[in-house]
C-alpha cells in the first residue's frame, strides 16, 4: 500500500474517474476543495463499479437522472482519513473508514421518520439525480462530511470492506422480507447484489437458498457465498417448482419480477431491490393477488451498514468470493468494461492507491 500522505502535503488536485457524457469517461485531474469544517479528507483505497456508474458512462443517465454537466462517479468506496474534520467530529487521521453515501433531505411528500432512505429530497454520492449534481467519490482524495464516515475494526481488510455499501442493500432487501431463519428463499438475479443477498440469507439462518441467473459465472458466485442449489434462467418450471417463502428480485427486468411471482409459494413474500426501468411494466399481477403474495419494495439501506459492519467484523458474514476483478484507476475504461460483462464479473473494484 502506497504510504498515507500527511495532511501537510495534501495536493491543490486529484485524480478521478469522471463521467461527462454518454460513451465518454475520462481519468482526469480535479481541484481538492478545501473541506468544510465537519468534512474529513479521506484517501481512497478502493472503489466498487456500481450500475449506475456503467448507466452514467454508458447512456449519460441512470434512469431518469440525467448528465447536464460532468459528474464524478463512485459511492461504493473505502479509504483512509488523512485529515480530520477542524470542527472536532468523526474519525481522526489514519481510521480506516466506510462511506455511507446517502444525504437525507426532507421535502414536501411525507415519508416515515425512521425511514429516511425515503426522504424525497435525499442525495447520494455520485448522483445526477439533481443539478448542480452529487459529486461521487471515485478520487484519490475526497472531502465528506464525518455523518458519512463509519470508523472500520482492524479484522476487515479495505478490499473486502469495498463491498460495505452494496452488502448493505442486500442487509436491507433481506430485512424487508421480515424473519427469515427457517425459510426458504430464492434469489433472482446474481449479480452483486443478488449474490450479496444470498450471503445476508445464509447469514440470517435461510434453511434452503435457491439462486437463479441467465449466465454460469454468477451462479459459481451465488454458490460460494452459500447457495444451496442454482438455476439458469430458463428454466422456467424448475423455478415456479421452488415455491419459496422468500423471494429476492435483483434482476432489475420485468422477466426476473415474474420468475420472482412464479417462483414464490403461496402466501410468500417477493421483495423487489432490482430496479427496474421507469414506465409502466408487464407484471403477473393476477397471480400475485390470488396466490396473495406481499411484494415489498426495498430501496438503498438506512443504519444496516453498522449492522453490515458487525457482521463482517465477526466473520458471520462470508462476501469476499462477490470481488471478481481488481483495476488501478489508471485503467478504469478497461475496468468499466469488464464491469459491464455481467457473464463474466461479479464486483469490480478500482484500487486509487497507486
Amino acid at each position: 500500500m502506497a504510504p498515507m500522505i500527511a495532511p501537510t502535503e495534501l495536493p491543490a488536485t486529484s485524480p478521478a474517474v469522471v463521467a461527462h457524457a454518454a460513451g465518454d469517461l475520462r481519468l482526469e485531474d480535479i481541484a481538492l476543495a478545501a473541506p468544510s469544517p465537519d468534512e474529513a479528507v479521506v484517501e481512497v483505497a478502493y472503489g466498487g463499479i456500481c450500475g449506475s456508474d456503467l448507466h452514467y458512462w454508458l447512456h449519460g443517465a441512470a434512469g431518469e437522472s440525467v448528465l447536464k454537466a460532468p459528474l464524478v462517479l463512485g459511492h461504493e468506496i473505502v479509504g483512509t482519513v488523512v485529515r480530520s474534520a477542524a470542527d472536532g467530529s468523526g474519525p481522526s487521521v489514519g481510521a480506516a473508514v466506510a462511506v455511507h453515501p446517502a444525504t437525507p433531505a426532507p421535502g414536501a411528500a411525507r415519508y416515515p421518520e425512521d425511514r429516511p432512505n425515503l426522504s424525497p429530497g435525499c442525495t447520494y454520492l455520485g448522483s445526477a439525480a439533481r443539478f448542480p449534481h452529487t459529486d461521487g467519490a471515485f478520487s484519490r482524495y475526497v472531502n465528506l462530511p464525518t455523518r458519512m464516515l463509519r470508523t472500520l475494526p482492524d479484522s476487515i481488510e479495505l478490499r473486502t470492506a469495498a463491498l460495505i455499501e452494496p452488502a448493505s442493500v442486500a442487509w436491507h432487501a433481506v430485512a424487508r422480507a421480515g424473519e427469515v431463519a427457517g425459510k426458504t428463499a430464492l434469489v433472482i438475479g446474481c449479480g452483486p447484489i443478488g449474490a450479496l443477498a444470498v450471503a445476508v440469507l445464509k447469514r440470517a439462518g435461510a434453511s434452503r437458498i435457491t439462486a437463479v441467473d441467465m449466465h454460469a459465472r454468477p451462479l459459481q458466485i451465488a454458490a460460494a457465498v452459500g447457495a444451496d442449489d442454482v438455476l439458469t434462467a430458463d428454466d422456467a418450471d424448475a423455478v415456479a417448482a421452488i415455491e419459496a417463502d422468500i423471494v429476492i428480485e435483483s434482476s432489475g427486468s420485468h422477466q426476473g419480477l415474474a420468475s420472482a411471482i412464479r417462483g414464490a409459494v403461496r402466501g410468500g413474500t417477493v421483495v423487489m431491490v432490482g430496479l427496474l426501468p421507469s414506465g409502466p411494466q408487464p407484471v403477473l399481477i393476477s397471480l400475485a393477488i390470488t396466490r396473495e403474495l406481499e411484494l415489498r419494495g426495498s430501496f438503498r439501506f438506512n443504519d444496516d451498514i453498522d449492522e453490515v459492519i458487525g457482521a463482517l467484523a465477526d466473520g458471520s458474514l462470508q462476501i469476499g468470493p462477490v470481488i471478481t476483478h481488481e483495476y488501478p484507476a489508471q485503467r478504469a475504461l478497461e475496468a468499466f468494461a469488464v464491469a459491464r460483462n455481467s457473464a463474466e464479473s461479479g464486483k469490480v473494484l478500482l484500487d486509487f492507491r497507486g
